[in-house]
């Protein structure tokens, strides 16, 4: 995930910039297929901390190079993060007290001024050698077992205490204390008045106090099964993706399909990977879809097949590599895989989704199948994983 995750960050750099890598980390679809896409559980709390360590190892080496720098983590991870910062302000000439301070607010504000009964476990702080970031934190309710994810991005942040969010999603658990909404702006000012004031006071600012009514934001909903359903994909899209590798591609992916290894699987996988790096929002609205790429390592909805997996991330590394020497034919090729996907999907058929499904499981051997039940006793269980992420969240993405 490590290797495969850099070097997707790295044809999305190459391609639209670093200030693209970090909008796209702070869009929880897109960051939700990603996860899915690297062969994590698709729809579990798991994604969040796999991919902050899977960035922060895998763009480690390159920080330098690419300018992106991965600080913080989980647990004890996240009280590192100042250090880091720090360290990156000092390589960068960034400034790092502004930094640090916004670290240290981005967690306070999540964890004190929106009670929704969450509790950060999660901080991951990606900054950009210009100072640009994008943060990425969770928190877990341990008696409903699920986990609620916050997003961040500097770019368009106007106020930390006002509406600062590029989206909020998890479970729907009624009414919460959320004083980053901009109709609590009165109770804001109210509390400053307050810390110098009478506490009687209080009961008249809540009186003056109206709910609105707002219109339902986009919500990312995951559903609480653990397999991957039918009712989880899109089809059409499946089946774009399919016809565009069965008919090649466009005229220019032919030389990629030269490549030694490069079969119809490996294709297909490299049509969802290309839809990652060069999809619209609205695109990742099944993140259950990319799953179909590399599979899941808990095996829903097939095991990883680890040959594919392989032949994905080689593709990818040369593709990149040539493309830093100014021969961006293949990382092109990647993208016209895309287009053509998206271009032929209303109009083209396929296989059943669990007809689909079914093929990859007989081919499972043949592809180096993988699980994380490999050599145990233990076996897949259809059953909500431990801080399953789903349902309508509290914010929404705003591009």
């Amino acid at each position: 995930m490590a290797r495969l995750g850099r070097v997707i960050v790295e044809a999305i750099a190459i391609q639209y910039g670093r200030d693209e890598v970090l909008r796209r980390l702070a869009h929880p679809f897109w960051f939700q297929a990603f996860g899915a896409v690297m062969g994590m559980d698709w729809h579990s709390s798991g994604i969040t901390t796999s991919v902050a360590l899977a960035l922060k190892r895998g763009l480690g080496p390159l920080q330098g190079e690419l300018g992106l720098y991965v600080c913080g983590g989980r647990g004890k991870h996240s009280r590192k993060t100042p250090a880091e910062l720090l360290g990156v302000a000092e390589r960068t000439g960034a400034d790092g007290d502004a930094l640090v301070r916004s670290s240290r607010l981005v967690a306070k504000v999540d964890s004190a001024a929106v009670q929704d009964g969450f509790d950060l476990y999660l901080h991951a702080f990606i900054v950009a050698a210009d100072g640009a970031w994008t943060v990425v934190q969770q928190g877990m309710n341990p008696a409903s077992r699920s986990a609620r994810r916050y997003h961040w991005l500097s770019a368009e942040l106007k106020d930390f205490v006002d509406e600062p969010h590029t989206a909020i999603e998890g479970e729907n658990r009624g009414v919460i204390v959320n004083l980053t909404d901009h109709r609590a702006e009165a109770s804001r000012r109210c509390q400053i008045e307050l810390a110098s004031g009478s506490p009687d006071r209080v009961v008249q600012a809540l009186k003056r106090l109206r709910p609105e009514r707002y219109p339902v934001p986009p919500q990312l909903t995951l559903p609480a099964h653990h397999e991957v359903l039918s009712s989880d994909v899109v089809l059409r899209r499946l089946h774009g993706t399919l016809a565009a590798a069965a008919e090649c591609g466009p005229r220019d992916f032919a030389e990629l399909l030269l490549i030694p290894g490069i079969g119809a699987r490996t294709v297909e996988a490299l049509a969802l990977v290309g839809e990652v790096i060069h999809g619209a929002p609205f695109r990742f609205s099944d993140p259950a879809r990319f799953s179909l790429a590399h599979g899941g390592k808990d095996g829903h909805p097939f095991p990883v097949p680890l040959r594919v997996y392989d032949e994905t991330l080689r593709v990818l590394r040369d593709a990149v590599d040539r493309a830093k020497l100014g021969n961006d034919d293949k990382l092109a090729a990647i993208e016209n895989l895309d287009r053509q996907s998206r271009s032929i999907e209303h109009r083209a058929g396929g296989p059943s989704f669990d007809a689909f499904v079914a093929a990859e499981r007989r081919a499972a051997p043949s592809y180096g199948g993988r699980t994380v039940f490999d050599g145990s006793r233990a076996a897949p269980r259809n059953k909500p994983p431990r801080g399953q992420l789903g349902l309508p969240g509290l914010g929404s993405p705003r591009r």
